[in-house]
């Protein structure tokens, strides 16, 4: 049987614009657009790639990832669908410089705004969409990137637009939570719970809410691999490999302390794996081609 968790995000403490601090698809699609259509938010997001902590840490782990499985294409058209501000864009305009054709969507218009600014005079189309509803003809592109986009909808609609828009034999990178890494499953099992009550017990002490540890729901979806790469098939996609990234052996809030530590010495490459040395992957891409 698969896993369907729905986790709890830190309100107070949290890092912005890590995976585990937004509403997910247990909110409306209006909650979801609310909280992400903010300037502040949206310029938040994106100063976490360069950050210090676990944000700064799974998005480059994330990015590594990708740009990786981003080989098995020499190029054509590219959609990144729920592109947040921008940043695996403008990776891959410095990175494949005149490979790809990019057009990028988000649901958030303070994010296209965001990622505009960033990709400036570089030809990128973008335009406000919805991953279960995409703008685009059929057979538009040669490679579909949905990054952290899955946790937020309703995962088949998805991947059927996902397939419906890719061209035949074209490559579609999607990426999802883990919810069986120990890190997640100590996260959302007791560390959460645990901000949770202390939060309850500061109210009774008589402190102000602003000052209280807290959690609150998010509603976010996480499929372990088995049943994300069942949905995919049931979509038409072939999955063809799995890598985990952000390899993660200790768990919050310790995880920050030795994020610290240790940043110096990380390699982007050493934060992905697969086979015996997935476990620890706090999230996971699967590359898949459209095979009708």
């Amino acid at each position: 049987m698969g896993v369907r968790k729905e986790k709890w995000a830190v309100v107070r403490g949290g890092p912005a614009g890590t995976p585990s601090t937004v509403a997910g698809a247990g909110a409306s699609g209006r909650d979801v657009r609310v909280q992400f259509d903010d300037p502040s938010f949206a310029a938040s997001y994106a100063a976490s790639y360069h950050g210090s902590g676990p944000a700064q840490r799974y998005f480059s782990s994330r990015l590594h990832a990708v740009f990786e499985a981003l080989d098995r294409s020499p190029g054509g058209d590219l959609l990144d669908v729920g592109c947040g501000p921008g940043m695996f864009v403008r990776g891959v305009l410095d990175m494949r410089p005149g490979d790809f054709r990019i057009t990028a969507v988000d649901r958030a218009p303070a994010m296209i705004a965001e990622a505009a600014g960033r990709t400036a005079g570089a030809g990128v189309e973008l335009a406000v969409g919805r991953a279960e509803a995409l703008q685009f003809p059929d057979e538009r592109f040669d490679v579909v990137v949905a990054m952290g986009v899955l946790e937020y909808c309703e995962p088949s609609v998805a991947l059927r637009e996902l397939r419906r828009v890719v061209r035949p034999h074209g490559l579609v990178l999607v990426s999802m939570l883990n919810p069986l890494s120990p890190y997640r499953l100590f996260e959302w099992g007791v560390y959460w719970p645990l901000l949770r009550l202390l939060g309850q017990v500061e109210g009774l002490l008589g402190l102000p809410p602003e000052r209280r540890h807290g959690v609150a729901k998010s509603g976010i979806r996480a499929l372990p691999p088995g049943r994300l790469r069942r949905r995919m098939r049931e979509a038409g996609l072939r999955p063809v490999d799995v890598v985990h990234y952000d390899l993660t052996p200790s768990v919050p809030p310790v995880d920050r302390l030795v994020h610290r530590w240790t940043r110096r010495r990380e390699r982007p490459a050493d934060s992905v794996g697969r086979g015996l040395w997935r476990w620890p992957g706090t999230a996971y891409l699967v590359a898949a081609t459209r095979f009708r």
